[in-house]
């Protein structure tokens, strides 16, 4: 029987500056591959190219991975790697699985018997929280807090509290655009002792990752966080 190929996560940069923080021995697999499976076909040809892939863009394959596509499609992405082929998983969000719908690609993948190899590469979650300053022991993420202003401020006393009870970082993110909503909402309705943390445009060089009780924040000239990609934690 011939054996089955590999499902590699590949990471991804968290902006368009940031192949340099990849390893170069992912680097090395991803130019030995010639499917893929990404959120968006468009965005994953242009970080392939990027990466000086040996092949022609135009011959390389892609299969995407998105609200558009039914999920009983989604079985014959791994059609080639049941036939011995080894294939890539892409992000939008530089970490195949975490926040991001490859979570599901990666479940058919153990269900098939398919190995699936978890590669090196920036994650905004684990880098905002190493950068936080607050508990590494104990945290949870939360991804997208509700897109209703109205609820927005439950949803943040709630995060607070459950904080302060048990001890444990709250992580959560944000569509960019709403980021000044966030704040402007956080500092509105938590506890002036409560830690808060904006940490942006990670592994760039706009990288800004600061940490202030609620009361100091108040009394701070914040950045320009319109539209820049941002984790937000609290404690």
């Amino acid at each position: 029987m011939q054996p089955k190929g590999k499902l590699y996560l590949l990471p991804t940069p968290l902006g368009a500056e940031g192949l340099e923080v990849l390893p170069p021995y992912v680097l090395d697999i991803i130019r030995g591959l010639s499917i893929f499976i990404a959120e968006k076909a468009k965005t994953a040809r242009h970080f392939i190219k990027a990466t000086n892939h040996p092949q022609p863009i135009s011959e390389l394959v892609f299969f995407e991975l998105n609200k558009r596509i039914d999920p009983s499609e989604w079985q014959q992405y791994l059609k080639d790697a049941k036939e011995g082929k080894n294939i890539g998983l892409l992000s939008e969000a530089g970490c195949p699985g975490v926040a991001d719908p490859g979570a599901e690609i990666v479940k058919l993948a153990h269900q098939e018997g398919i190995e699936v190899v978890p590669l090196v590469g920036p994650s905004s979650i684990l880098l905002a929280l190493m950068g936080s300053g607050m508990s590494g022991q104990q945290f949870a993420f939360h991804g997208y807090l509700t897109p209703k202003k109205e609820l927005l401020p439950k949803e943040l006393k709630r995060l607070e509290i459950t904080a302060k009870k048990y001890k444990q970082t709250q992580i959560f993110i944000e569509t960019p655009y709403r980021n000044t909503q966030v704040i402007e909402q956080a500092f509105k309705h938590l506890n002036g002792h409560t830690h808060f943390c904006i940490a942006m445009d990670l592994t760039l060089s706009s990288q800004y990752i600061v940490t202030k009780k609620i009361s100091d924040w108040k009394k701070t000239k914040l950045p320009d966080v319109h539209k820049r990609p941002t984790v937000f934690l609290i404690y």
